[in-house]
């Protein structure tokens, strides 16, 4: 796969313009000559073959080539609220979100939460999506929504099937997979809490929202580890085969 760069504008045309961040690693790092083949992604779901035209100081301009339509994406759509961990452990997570297929991802602001999600570190974090989608080769981006507060997002995903809420007591991750599996799943929403765990009044909303709470066993999960191998476990619902 040639290099992958982000268009942060809607391609509709012959061509495209590199800027910022994209056009400084094509002039400066890959020292890029006209001609130079790459692959632009505008995360409308399509990528662009396209070749170098001209070099500026701080723009490159492309010609596309070809429009591609190659389907990346998870069969069934997982929506993810996650407390989230601390500093670098956030964007470890969003980059294994994107590379699992997350379509959208919600910071929770829990009773026990432990890090604040600001506007900058979101935005810091959408960067992150952006580099996780250069490499794993999805040409969706993963939404990083705005924080909610756990009763929020519980009650805004009322539509998903299944709902499901890591929590200690739960069901088994096996039984709550065979209940899912017996109708099939579009859309699937999941929780994952701090690392003290959901409160038990966040608990009491999750369930009033039709939620179902799962257990993960016995060990003690980092919230990153949870969320992956829960997304990992969703996605099979969908019918993917994960090697």
């Amino acid at each position: 796969m040639a290099d992958r760069f982000f268009v942060y504008e809607l391609i509709a045309g012959p061509a495209a313009t590199l800027a910022g961040a994209e056009a400084h690693h094509l002039i400066h790092v890959l020292r890029a000559k006209p001609g130079l083949v790459v692959t632009l992604f505008d995360g409308g779901g399509a990528e662009f073959g396209a070749h170098v035209v001209r070099i500026g100081r701080s723009a490159v301009e492309l010609a596309i080539d070809e429009r591609r339509e190659p389907d990346r994406e998870l069969p069934v759509r997982v929506t993810l609220g996650v407390s989230l961990p601390k500093q670098e452990r956030q964007r470890w997570l969003v980059e294994k979100g994107v590379e699992l297929g997350v379509a959208r991802l919600v910071p929770l602001v829990t009773r026990r939460s432990v890090a604040q999600p600001s506007a900058e570190a979101l935005d810091r974090l959408r960067r992150t999506v952006v580099e996780a989608s250069k490499q794993c080769g999805r040409n969706r981006l993963m939404e990083i929504a705005p924080s909610q507060s756990p009763a929020e997002f519980f009650g805004n995903c009322s539509a998903a099937h299944p709902r499901w809420l890591a929590h200690p007591g739960g069901l088994s991750l096996a039984v709550a997979f065979s209940q899912a599996a017996k109708s099939p799943a579009g859309e699937i929403a999941l929780a994952i809490g701090p690392e003290g765990g959901f409160a038990d009044e966040e608990v009491a909303a999750s369930s009033q929202c039709g939620w179902q709470t799962v257990d993960l066993g016995s060990r003690i999960l980092r919230i990153e580890t949870a969320a992956c191998g829960l997304v990992a476990i969703a996605a099979l619902l969908g019918g993917v085969e994960l090697s």
